[in-house]
């Protein structure tokens, strides 16, 4: 996997200061893409053992409220098994911090895989807290919504949707 950016402070992606990663690889191509350079998946440097040492340092500050993982797609299956473990460090490492992580996919597309791809999905899914799922449709680009680009786009709360057994949106604070 590769990866196009790390930003230390971010405020857009994502309640707080957070630290984004943005991951290389995009089969959707949104048209009106905000990052389309992300695309290729060999754009950027390859995710080694110094990339994720330098964000767990960039975690570490108590003002930093979480990690925001986007891209590109991060939920492409040849991203998935190189993101894998790199989230169940995070986990483990900060477990106070929020995981947020951006897709083209619809929950019901990622929770509809099979097979392999869908068991590494699953587990992806259950490190993360908070899913923004759906295309970015610029026919529906809204400036005003919060941590979204697009109105068909969702902030799911994928620990509240487990619990429930259903879709359950994120109702927190910008």
């Amino acid at each position: 996997m590769n990866y196009s950016l790390i930003r230390a402070c971010d405020i857009a992606n994502g309640p707080g200061v957070r630290v984004s990663l943005f991951v290389s690889g995009c089969t959707h191509h949104c048209p009106g893409c905000f990052q389309p350079e992300t695309w290729n998946f060999n754009a950027g440097q390859p995710f080694i053992w110094k990339t994720q040492y330098r964000i767990f340092e960039l975690l570490q500050p108590d003002y930093i409220e979480g990690l925001t993982i986007l891209g590109g797609e991060p939920l492409e299956s040849s991203n998935q098994r190189d993101l894998l473990p790199f989230v169940e460090a995070v986990r483990r490492e900060f477990p106070n911090k929020t995981i947020w992580t951006y897709t083209g996919f619809t929950f019901e597309e990622l929770m509809s895989r099979t097979g392999e791809y869908g068991a590494v999905t699953e587990s992806l899914l259950s490190q993360m807290d908070i899913l923004v799922d759906g295309p970015f449709i610029e026919a529906k680009k809204d400036l005003r919504l919060k941590f979204c680009g697009s109105s068909n786009q969702r902030l799911i709360d994928l620990r509240k949707t487990k619990e429930a057994c259903k879709i359950v949106l994120w109702e927190g604070e910008a």
